[in-house]
């Protein structure tokens, strides 16, 4: 209070250089304000994502069920009839909305981290093609920074591509969080989802899957460096029968978003969380993070969108063939994690371990 009534004085004094100092004292006087302001802002983005993400489906259904019950009755009822005529809308394409992508809370979100997309080449827009990201982390906030909205650029970079990040599909039989995650390009990661967007939607396709999936999300722990890819084939012969081009991406810091309790190969608990991925489609993983637990750490991700691998088109490919183009993306995945990990806090030493 007294910088800023020492800048005040100083103004009326009138003079020109104390005028400025004055001006000076007094922004850095508001300046820690709207710091901490902004500080709050990129909190609460993340955290609105995390609590979407988590518990807006469940809430919602439980609202609809509950709203038949009342007076607004009627509301309900139209939101299902819509819910039904519209179901097979996420399998076809989506209703993406640039609106929702250029949201003002999704630069908030990326400052927290903060994240960054790096391009390496450019991709072509008459192409398709997978993406493959790695690694999973607990939430994928890399993935959905970059391909899920515009809050890195990734328009700008990548201009004539359309990306779609996809995602469990059983988000999307959730009443209000189908359309939330449709409006920001999110799809089902299903075979009738992704062939609509390979095969009927043009091109420029840029299909974003996060292959590891939930398996992989029970290894991420801070300075993890590996990938459930080995067994991981069903893309390559996707790729394969659509003609679709191959594309490594790699999230350094995604896996530093939060610590895990991490429970060992033929534990109880370890045979548990398997048994509930298979059931859900999804891992409960036993993570904290920095406030109330629920907040990520703020740790940097950056994510690195490698060389296309140009793929031909095989309706039936053979195994031996997908074999042979998977060798090629894993090998892709490596030199790329090689060439840009030291850049990124890693050490030379430091190598990408593929389960």
């Amino acid at each position: 209070m007294k910088t800023i009534l020492a800048a005040y004085s100083g103004v009326l004094k009138g003079t020109g250089s104390s005028i400025l100092s004055s001006l000076q004292d007094l922004q850095s006087a508001l300046w820690p304000c709207s710091s901490r302001m902004e500080k709050h802002l990129q909190v609460i983005s993340v955290l609105q994502w995390v609590i979407s993400f988590l518990a807006m489906g469940i809430a919602c259904t439980l609202l609809l069920v509950y709203m038949f019950c009342t007076d607004c009755w009627l509301i309900a009822a139209l939101y299902t009839a819509w819910l039904i005529v519209d179901w097979n809308t996420p399998k076809q394409g989506g209703r993406r909305s640039s609106w929702v992508r250029n949201w003002t809370v999704w630069t908030y979100f990326r400052d927290y981290f903060p994240v960054r997309l790096i391009k390496t080449h450019d991709l072509l827009p008459n192409r398709n093609y997978i993406l493959g990201y790695h690694p999973h982390g607990i939430f994928c906030f890399g993935a959905f920074c970059n391909f899920g909205t515009e809050a890195t650029g990734f328009s700008k970079k990548f201009p004539g591509i359309k990306p779609s990040l996809a995602t469990l599909a059983g988000n999307f039989r959730l009443p209000v969080l189908r359309d939330y995650l449709m409006s920001g390009g999110i799809c089902p990661v299903n075979r009738h989802s992704i062939d609509y967007l390979l095969s009927c939607n043009g091109t420029g396709n840029a299909v974003v899957i996060v292959v590891g999936g939930a398996a992989e999300s029970l290894h991420s722990a801070p300075g993890m460096n590996s990938v459930t890819l080995k067994n991981r084939k069903g893309f390559v012969k996707l790729a394969l029968q659509k003609g679709s081009d191959l594309v490594p991406v790699y999230s350094f810091g995604e896996n530093d978003a939060y610590k895990q309790v991490i429970f060992e190969e033929g534990t109880c608990w370890r045979a548990l969380q398997k048994r509930l991925q298979k059931m859900l489609g999804f891992a409960p993983c036993l993570f904290y993070g920095s406030a109330w637990g629920i907040v990520p750490f703020c740790n940097p991700i950056t994510t690195i969108v490698g060389e296309p691998i140009t793929v031909p088109k095989i309706e039936d490919p053979t195994e031996e063939m997908v074999e042979l183009y998977h060798g090629m993306y894993v090998r892709s995945l490596l030199c790329l994690f090689d060439k840009y990990k030291t850049r990124f806090g890693l050490k030379e030493s430091d190598i990408l371990h593929i389960q």
